[in-house]
């Protein structure tokens, strides 16, 4: 949040209960979305990957999609890439599993919004913590993390 206020970013946040939800291996964004009575469509999950190169990248999605690989390889410019496991997360981005947002990791890594995004004036990302969501529109996003906007998404 420090992050979009320097950067004079209008954005809310919103609070919803976590009960360890994000311990499941999938659908935990979408149950986010149920609790808090949004639309899980506006609800990004990000997700960390790893290039053959070892570079980090940070894709940003909705949460009822799942990422295609394959297009996240092109859009990196990699040859492999694979999702970072959980129990790394913290030491590389200062994130947990299910507190892991777009903004504010340790470093500034290369990140790619899916082009889904742009449809809705507000999306819901992660505040960093669980049981904390940043509302914010799209663009101002894209503009906050300096993403790629492309399409992520397995059809």
């Amino acid at each position: 949040m420090r992050i979009l206020d320097g950067c004079r970013i209008t954005y809310e946040t919103a609070s919803y209960d976590d009960d360890g939800e994000h311990e499941l291996e999938r659908g935990a964004a979408e149950s986010i979305a149920v609790k808090m009575g949004i639309d899980p469509r506006k609800v990004f999950k990000t997700i960390v990957m790893r290039t053959e190169t070892k570079e980090l990248c940070v894709f940003c999605q909705s949460a009822v999609s799942e990422i295609n690989l394959k297009k996240a390889r092109t859009a990196a410019g990699a040859k492999e890439i694979a999702p970072v496991k959980p129990e790394e997360l913290p030491a590389l981005t200062g994130y947990i599993r299910g507190g892991c947002s777009p903004l504010g990791m340790k470093k500034l890594f290369r990140t790619f919004i899916d082009s889904g995004a742009l449809e809705y004036d507000k999306v819901y990302v992660s505040a960093g913590v669980r049981g904390e969501q940043i509302i914010i529109s799209p663009k101002d996003l894209v503009k906050a993390t300096n993403a790629v906007v492309c399409d992520l998404i397995l059809e």
